[in-house]
């Protein structure tokens, strides 16, 4: 008998866009389908490790006081608990690891392309529009509030990738901190200052672009002062540190020189430079591993508008034109299975 391998079974997951102009049904209902898997995470080091109601609340005073209301607000609408609000501070989470690959195209109208590779059931596939302080925000959610990346109404674009770095500190985690940067800021100028100011509890590099067309690559740390880089580009290394078995994993040195490549590269096109994104080494199938490509997004401050993307299949939503949907994703496989617009 010959021995080729079986086909791998497509991995469905379910994606949802959802407007809610302030915390409601469709948050509620994203909170009680991810709690369980939230508090499993928040307990992971035992409830001591994590800190204090009291702590939670004087930090996010301290450091991002204009998410206080929204805070409060989400946690009523959680239904209360102080374990709640301790998850949903964010302050001091418990650790954990993605990958990542996210770039500028530098080159016409400016463009911030990212894949963010994690596991499948990790993810909460929740694309959200809100105006939870005022300003609107399209945004891909995780840890039911903060920002994996996305972009405000003034066009200020945001994405995070892991910096590759184990040291863990006392601060926030990145996604809350991205939230506070769309909620509070406009320009690249901004958004760094805030980068600078509030601590993050692990390493990261923040890919920032604002509708000017300035970019630049926030280099953050729990233990070292942020460094602010002009590259285009960032995978899940921080030059200087190295961390062996990481890097030859998720092949983050050999990801960004790709990047680079295609950055530089006059042949390419900004819709070619987008597709690459759905083709390897940026496009990972390594799902099992929590280290495969869950969504490819793109975003285009000037015209506020972003498309989410898949091998043969996408969805564009913009702040003029934001269409409630759904979408099953088959990834490893073929197309998409569509629910109804809502």
């Amino acid at each position: 008998m010959g021995g080729s391998k079986r086909p791998r079974p497509a991995i469905p997951i379910r994606f949802r866009w959802v407007r809610e102009d302030e915390p409601g049904k469709a948050w509620k209902a994203l909170f009680d389908r991810a709690w369980p898997s939230y508090r499993k995470w928040f307990l992971r080091e035992g409830d001591r490790a994590r800190p204090t109601l009291r702590a939670s609340r004087a930090a996010l005073r301290e450091h991002m006081p204009e998410l206080v209301p929204t805070w409060e607000r989400l946690i009523d609408c959680a239904g209360g608990g102080r374990q709640v609000a301790r998850l949903l501070s964010l302050y001091c989470p418990t650790p954990y690891v993605t990958g990542c690959s996210q770039a500028v195209w530098t080159r016409g109208t400016p463009l911030l392309v990212r894949n963010y590779d994690f596991h499948p059931s990790a993810h909460e596939g929740f694309f959200l529009y809100s105006a939870w302080r005022g300003t609107r925000t399209i945004v891909a959610s995780d840890c039911l509030w903060g920002v994996l990346d996305g972009m405000n109404e003034h066009g200020l674009v945001v994405s995070l990738a892991f910096g590759g770095r184990r040291e863990v500190g006392e601060g926030f985690g990145i996604p809350l901190i991205l939230r506070y940067v769309l909620e509070t800021c406009s320009t690249l100028a901004e958004a760094r200052d805030v980068l600078k100011r509030v601590p993050s509890h692990m390493s990261y590099n923040v890919s920032l672009l604002d509708a000017s067309g300035e970019h630049a690559v926030a280099v953050v740390a729990p233990d070292r002062a942020v460094k602010i880089l002009s590259s285009a580009v960032a995978t899940n290394h921080q030059h200087g540190t190295k961390w062996t078995r990481y890097d030859q994993f998720t092949c983050s040195a050999d990801r960004e020189r790709h990047l680079e490549s295609l950055v530089e590269n006059p042949r390419v096109t900004a819709e070619g430079f987008t597709r690459r994104f759905l083709r390897a080494p940026l496009y990972s199938t390594r799902w099992e591993r929590a280290f495969g490509t869950l969504y490819t997004s793109a975003y285009r401050p000037v015209e506020r508008t972003v498309q989410f993307l898949w091998p043969g299949e996408s969805v564009e939503q913009s702040f003029d034109d934001f269409n409630a949907t759904e979408r099953v994703i088959r990834l490893g496989g073929a197309g998409a299975t569509h629910a109804a617009d809502s």
